[in-house]
């Protein structure tokens, strides 16, 4: 996790506090039986934990360096507790409290509590009392409540995550004292109101990441008071008004990312100030008029995101020879009609080109360093022709989008890169079977294939195991014969959608065992029998169609499908039991009984 990234580099600057024996030669530390006790509190709330990292929590002494996360000064008092969840198994968790007997560490410098999931309830208000803290981390918890005022307190606090939580209420205005903070992330969780104007005293902030929110207001024109910040995130909050001018004097800002609010005006042209940016995100707002020509001139931009605004044309012509570092653009579903992909786009070696919606036309562009391209989105656009020579020397592509075009191929005479996972050929006019797709090389690697409404024929070709296909949608093709049973093999479907379609036969029982999949859609086919029992075993369904077959039978009773609403079987021969109608005889057999 970047976020945590600067935990251990900044450990060394925590000062040593705390009381020494007299004699450095006892066998037994000063008060580590009272901080004994608080560790033993905070284990006590915890209720269940995989990482196993508490079992090592057993001897009378809790510096002699057998306490997993536990570091203890040379007085014996405990300066640090870091408790994070292995980065290579996302499985474990702790599951429990936040108790506050950890606020009975008076000699506590560093805090990291993180990654372990189910560790729910309020940040402790006695945490406040921990005034020797530099690093407090709680992030990616689920820890509820507001953020306490009193953090305020912990004056020599250097940095603060809460993120990934489910914290609400506002951001509280005391942080504004924490003078040395150098990183705040209180990113991903419930905070309303506005950026309060207090946190402009945090002078030396570097890192500021209030993202995913629902932070309502300005953007803060004392944020271009920051001269040291490199990381600037708001993305995906409710903010609203111009992006202020004061921004473009950060100098040092590497990362900046305003997303998914509701930012209007114009893009301002003394952007060119951000000497040192690097990564450019403003998609999904209301920007408007021309893209400056100004951001030519950002020397050191390699990822640019424009997308989802109003932008409009005619794009710059110095971006022809302007961003040297650029290798990623997207400046899709704006008012742009380009005609054709610009030349200074496909003569570059970039690894993503996303000009979706931007009213290209003619055939498939070629690009002059194909090599280089892991993601491609050409979608919503007026493309017509074939695939032939589209693919030559892709050898690095993952993610193809190219829905929504008039594209007329078929999918027999057509060779796809080996390390796609990623595919998306919906609304298209494409012809053949899907057995090229889904049993050639490709599909070691493919989680996410959409080829609905296309002209797709044939049958379903058997599916392989090793298959790692998330979601499958074939939905309104001409595709016949019967879902085989093999599907069982897709253990990781989440999504499956062979609607509107000419499926005959009945529903495979071994459908039931993709236990990860969460929406099914099998409406519109000729499908026969019953809809079998087996399906009770995806705990994970939320969305299911069997409407306009031919089925016929009790609906399996128990949850979801008994609670479905009644559409989802509207329109079969004879399908019974909740939410429809009890079968015939039923009532009878209960009462025999």
């Amino acid at each position: 996790m970047h976020i945590l990234n600067w935990v251990p580099a900044l450990l060394f600057v925590s000062a040593f506090f705390g009381l020494f024996v007299e004699s450095l030669g006892e066998a037994t530390p000063v008060s580590s039986g009272s901080d004994r006790a608080a560790l033993l509190g905070f284990k006590a709330k915890i209720v269940k934990d995989t990482t196993d990292s508490l079992s090592t929590w057993i001897s009378k002494d809790c510096c002699d360096g057998g306490w997993e996360g536990v570091e203890c000064n040379e007085a014996g008092r405990v300066t640090v507790l870091q408790l994070q969840r292995p980065e290579k198994d996302g499985t474990l968790y702790m599951k429990g409290t936040l108790s506050s007997s950890l606020s009975n560490l008076p000699f506590l410098e560093v805090l990291v509590i993180s990654g372990l999931k189910q560790i729910t309830g309020p940040i402790p208000q006695g945490f406040s009392n921990l005034i020797h803290l530099t690093q407090l981390s709680l992030e990616d918890n689920s820890l509820t409540g507001s953020i306490p005022p009193g953090l305020g307190r912990l004056l020599l606090l250097q940095g603060l995550s809460l993120s990934g939580n489910h914290l609400t209420g506002e951001i509280p205005s005391s942080l504004g004292n924490l003078r040395n903070l150098r990183q705040l992330n209180l990113a991903r969780n419930s905070l309303r109101g506005s950026v309060p104007p207090t946190l402009q005293n945090i002078h030396g902030l570097q890192y500021l990441d209030l993202s995913h929110n629902q932070l309502c207001g300005l953007v803060p024109e004392f944020l271009g008071h920051f001269q040291n910040i490199t990381f600037l995130d708001l993305s995906y909050n409710r903010l609203s008004g111009q992006m202020p001018i004061s921004l473009f004097s950060l100098a040092k800002l590497q990362d900046l990312s305003l997303s998914h609010n509701q930012l209007t005006g114009k893009i301002p042209a003394q952007i060119e100030g951000l000497k040192s940016l690097t990564s450019l995100s403003l998609s999904a707002n209301r920007f408007s008029g021309n893209i400056p020509a100004s951001v030519s001139k950002l020397q050191n931009l390699w990822y640019l995101n424009l997308s989802r605004n109003a932008l409009s044309n005619p794009l710059p012509n110095t971006l022809a020879r302007g961003i040297p570092s650029l290798l990623s653009i997207d400046l899709s579903y704006n008012n742009l009609s380009l005609g054709i992909v610009p030349d200074w786009i496909k003569s570059r070696q970039l690894s993503d080109v996303h000009l979706a919606g931007c009213q290209l036309k003619g055939i498939l562009p070629s690009f002059t360093s194909p090599d280089s391209l892991t993601s491609i989105d050409l979608s919503d656009n007026h493309f017509s022709g074939g695939l032939a020579r589209f693919f030559t020397n892709m050898s690095s592509l993952q993610k193809l989008k190219l829905s929504n075009n008039q594209l007329k191929f078929d999918l027999s005479q057509m060779n796809l890169p080996e390390g796609l996972t990623v595919i998306d050929f919906s609304s298209n006019q494409i012809v053949g079977p899907l057995s090229k797709i889904i049993n050639n090389g490709t599909s070691s690697f493919l989680e996410v294939l959409d080829v609905s409404r296309n002209l797709i024929s044939g049958k379903f070709p058997e599916f392989r195991e090793g298959l790692r296909l998330k979601t499958l949608n074939v939905a309104s093709n001409k595709i016949s014969g019967v879902l085989p049973s093999s599907i069982s093999n897709l253990i990781n479907l989440e999504k499956l959608d062979i609607s509107r379609n000419l499926i005959t036969g009945t529903i495979p029982t071994s459908l039931g065992l993709l236990i990860k999949l969460q929406w099914l859609d099998l409406s519109i086919n000729a499908l026969s029998g019953k809809i079998p029992n087996s399906l009770l075993g995806i705990e994970a369904m939320r969305h299911a169609s069997f409407r306009a077959n031919r089925l016929c039978g009790e609906i399996p009773q128990g949850k979801p499908f008994n609670i479905f609403p009644a559409a989802a079987y509207a329109h079969n021969l004879c399908l019974c039991g909740k939410p429809l109608a009890p079968c015939r005889g039923k009532k009878t057999e209960e009462k025999s009984q």
